[in-house]
C-alpha cells in the first residue's frame, strides 16, 4: 500500500545542494536545536511557510519547569507520569524535568522574556494536572515570545540559513542512513544532501475537522519518516484540548489556554452547573483527557454543542492584564470574558505518539533525528501534561544538538545517484475534497470516543483513499500534504485498533456503535 517516494526523481538530473545539517521545521524544537549545534557546522532550516508559522508560535500557556527552590522536581515527575497514565518512559520524564532549568536559563540568555513580579522574580502559574505553580509564561502568548527570541538569534548566526516556503517532499536514504531531503520551492524540485537530518515538523491537526493547530500541521514529518521505514509509535494517543472557543463556522478553533482555569475559571454546563466536581477530585484542573471526556458527556446529556468557561468572578483588570490576547480575541468574537461565559468545546490539539526517538533524539534510521511534537520519546505517555510540550522541544532539541556535535565531525556527505520511478498518471480528483473526507472520517470514528466497529469502517475508507492517491501522481504541495494526511490518519486508526482497552487519551467505548456524537 505504501509508496516509498511521492515523485519520480533522478539525482543526476536535478540540482544538488550540500550542508552539514538539515532541520525541517521552525517551531521551538527546530530553532532551539539549530542554536545549540556548533557554529562550525553549516545548517539549513527549512519551513514550508514563514519562519514564525508553527504550533509553537500559537502556544499560550507557558513552559513547565522547576526553577525555584520551592519547586519539587519529584512532584513534576509524578504529575507527568500521572497525567500520562504511567505509560511514560520514566527515564525520558526524568531527563525532561531534571534538564529543564538549564535549558530555561539558555532561553533567557538568548532573550526570551517571561512575566515577573514587582521584585523581579519570574511569576509562575498552574494548569491542569499540576500539583503546584511551576509554569513560566509571557502573558498568554508564551510561544510567540519564545519564537520571537529564538528567531532573532537564528538570524544573527552566520552558520544558519533559513529557507522559507520550502516544502520537504521526502527523506533520501541509502543503506539505512539518511543522507538528505528532496525539496520543492517555488522554482524547482532539488536535493539537499547533508550529514544529518532533524525532523521537527510539528503536529497533525489538519487530519481532524476542528483543531487548534496551525494550518500547516499536516503530519508531514511523521508520514515521510514512515515511508522511509522509521518506527512510528503510539499514534492512538491524540490529545483533544478541552477548551477551544466554540464557533460552528470556524474549522481552526481559537484556544482558550488551560492557564485560564489555572487562574480560577470554572467549567459550566447549559444549566449553569459547575460539573467537573462530578468527574475528578481536581475538578477543573484535572488532566486534559478527563476534562475533554467530561465535556463531551455534558454536551451529549444537555444536547448542546458546547459548554461554558466562567472567569467572570475575577477582577476585570486582572483578566485584561493576565490574558490580554484571549480577552481581545474573545471580544472580537462578541464575548467579553470579564462579564460573559466563554462557549467552549474539545478539539484536536496535540499528538503524544510519532517518530520513535531515543534519549538523544535518534531514530532507527542512522543520522535521522526527531524532536518536538513529531517525535515520541515516551515522555508524555498516554496523555501530555499541560505546558510540557515546549519544554520537550528545548530539552530534547538540545540533546540532539549535542549528539550531532559529536557524531558528524569526520563524516562525509554522500553523493549518490539515487533515482525512483513509478506510475506517472496525473491525479485528476479534487484534493480538497479528499482532505475533507479524511477529516470527516477521523472526526466521526477516531475522535475522543472510539469503538472497534467505527475504527474498522474508518480503516477501510482511509485505505481506499491511500490506494487512490498512490495510483497517481501530482507535483503539488496540496498532493503531498493530502498523502501525508492519509498516512497519518491510517497510522492513528490502526494503532487505535491494536489497543483494545482505554488508556489516557485513547478512550474505547463498546456501546457507541463506533461513532462519535459530535
Amino acid at each position: 500500500m505504501m509508496k516509498r517516494y511521492l515523485i519520480n526523481f533522478d539525482l543526476e538530473e536535478i540540482r544538488k545542494e550540500h550542508c552539514d545539517v538539515v532541520i525541517v521545521g521552525t517551531g521551538i524544537s527546530g530553532l532551539y536545536t539549530a542554536l545549540n549545534i556548533s557554529g562550525k557546522y553549516e545548517i539549513k532550516l527549512l519551513t514550508k511557510d514563514k519562519i514564525n508559522e508553527s504550533n509553537s508560535n500559537l502556544a499560550q500557556g507557558g513552559i513547565a519547569a522547576c526553577i525555584n527552590k520551592e519547586n519539587n522536581i519529584n512532584l513534576h515527575i509524578e504529575d507527568t507520569l500521572r497525567a500520562g497514565r504511567y505509560y511514560n518512559d520514566k527515564k525520558s520524564v526524568k531527563i525532561l524535568v531534571e534538564e529543564a532549568r538549564e535549558n530555561i536559563k539558555k532561553l533567557i540568555e538568548i532573550g526570551a522574556i517571561f512575566d515577573k513580579d514587582e521584585h523581579g522574580n519570574i511569576m509562575l502559574t498552574r494548569e491542569g494536572g499540576h500539583s503546584e505553580r511551576r509554569i513560566l509564561h509571557s502573558k498568554d502568548q508564551t510561544g510567540k515570545e519564545v519564537i520571537r527570541s529564538l528567531t532573532e538569534e537564528v538570524k544573527k548566526r552566520k552558520n544558519i540559513k533559513v529557507d522559507e516556503e520550502t516544502f520537504v517532499i521526502d527523506l533520501l536514504t541509502y543503506k539505512n542512513k539518511c543522507i538528505g531531503v528532496l525539496v520543492k520551492d517555488d522554482k524547482e524540485i532539488y536535493a539537499l544532501l547533508a550529514k544529518a537530518v532533524v525532523l521537527s515538523t510539528g503536529g497533525i491537526g489538519q487530519v481532524y475537522k476542528n483543531t487548534t493547530n496551525s494550518s500547516i500541521a499536516t503530519g508531514d514529518g511523521i508520514s515521510m519518516a514512515y515511508r522511509v521505514g522509521a518506527k512510528i509509535v503510539d499514534m492512538e494517543f491524540v490529545q483533544f484540548h478541552p477548551t477551544a472557543f466554540y464557533n460552528e463556522k470556524d474549522r481552526k478553533r481559537f484556544l482558550i489556554s488551560e492557564a485560564v482555569r489555572g487562574e480560577g475559571a470554572v467549567l459550566r454546563n447549559s444549566k449553569d452547573e459547575a460539573f467537573m466536581e462530578n468527574y475528578h477530585k481536581l475538578k477543573d484542573l484535572a488532566p486534559r483527557d478527563i476534562v475533554a471526556k467530561a465535556i463531551l458527556i455534558e454536551i451529549k446529556k444537555e444536547n448542546n454543542p458546547n459548554v461554558y468557561l466562567d472567569i467572570t468572578h475575577r477582577d476585570e483588570n486582572f483578566i485584561k492584564n493576565r490574558f490580554p490576547y484571549i480577552y481581545d480575541e474573545c471580544l472580537k468574537k462578541g464575548i467579553n470574558i470579564s462579564k460573559e461565559y466563554i462557549p467552549v468545546c474539545p478539539v484536536q490539539h496535540y499528538i503524544m505518539g510519532g517518530i520513535k526517538a531515543d534519549y538523544k533524539g535518534r531514530t532507527n534510521i542512522d543520522y535521522l533525528y526527531a524532536c518536538g511534537e513529531s517525535a515520541s520519546t515516551g515522555v508524555h505517555g498516554a496523555n501530555r501534561l499541560a505546558s510540557n510540550s515546549l519544554l520537550d522541544g528545548i530539552v530534547f532539541g538540545n540533546r540532539i544538538a549535542q549528539d550531532i556535535n559529536i557524531k558528524i565531525g569526520s563524516k562525509s556527505i554522500y553523493n549518490l545517484n539515487l533515482k525512483y520511478k513509478h506510475n506517472k498518471d496525473e491525479l485528476k480528483c479534487d484534493l480538497n475534497k479528499i482532505k475533507e473526507r479524511i477529516r470527516e472520517v477521523m472526526n466521526r470514528y477516531a475522535f475522543i470516543l472510539r469503538g472497534k466497529e467505527g475504527l474498522n469502517k474508518a480503516c477501510e475508507i482511509i485505505e481506499t483513499i491511500i490506494k487512490e492517491l498512490n495510483s497517481y501522481s501530482k507535483d503539488s504541495i496540496e498532493y503531498y500534504e493530502c498523502v501525508n494526511m492519509a498516512y497519518v490518519a491510517y497510522l492513528i486508526i490502526t494503532s487505535a485498533l491494536k489497543r483494545k482497552e482505554s488508556l489516557g487519551s485513547h478512550i474505547m467505548v463498546r456501546d457507541l456503535g463506533g461513532e462519535n456524537f459530535v
